[in-house]
């Protein structure tokens, strides 16, 4: 089922966290954070959402890493319900699509609580000083790859680059929801 989260809390501050990363390391919101801002996407393996953009979202990384935003990916879903979400597999996903960003395993599903992360993909977009900027999609892709799409994302966070602030417009992305642990919800 399809889940849109809500509209950008402007000026929401980043919480902290420490998370697994596929790579083998352990990272914190300050391992993450870029001298422009930070980016957080939360996704998975599974979801036709995540994988139509997967290519997108990592093109789009590398030229916001240029620019000094500090990019991280986090799985949140109950991979005991949702097996292909599973830490050897988001290792294995990560590889296969070239992930130039940690990609996190939030598997107490903490980090997604404080963020009040609805869905995957659900982006997080912050400026230097931690503060939310940008809540929206991608672009208008949604279970297919929408060719020639406007860059809504890139554009907004390299907004944030210029200005240190998002866009008043924003478009919600749309997702697969989170999947929660039994009793976590």
């Amino acid at each position: 089922m399809a889940s849109t989260p809500p509209i950008c809390d402007f000026g929401w501050k980043a919480g902290d966290f420490r998370l697994p990363a596929t790579d083998g390391k352990i990272y914190a919101l300050a391992d993450v954070r870029g001298p422009k801002g930070t980016l957080l996407a939360f996704i998975c393996n599974h979801c036709p959402y995540v994988k139509a953009i997967t290519g997108l979202l990592v093109r789009d990384a590398k030229d916001l890493a240029k620019a000094g935003i500090g990019v991280a990916a986090i799985c949140s879903n109950d991979a005991a319900a949702y097996p292909e979400d599973s830490f050897d597999k988001m290792k294995a996903f990560a590889t296969a699509n070239g992930f130039p960003f940690p990609y996190l395993h939030d598997e107490s599903q903490k980090v997604a609580r404080a963020y009040d992360a609805v869905c995957t993909p659900d982006f997080f977009g912050f400026n230097a000083q931690d503060e939310l900027q940008y809540r929206g999609r991608l672009d208008a892709s949604r279970t297919s790859p929408l060719a020639g799409a406007r860059r809504d994302l890139h554009e907004a966070m390299m907004q944030v680059v210029r200005t240190g602030k998002g866009p008043t417009e924003q478009v919600p992305s749309m997702g697969c929801s989170i999947k929660w642990k039994s009793g976590n919800w």
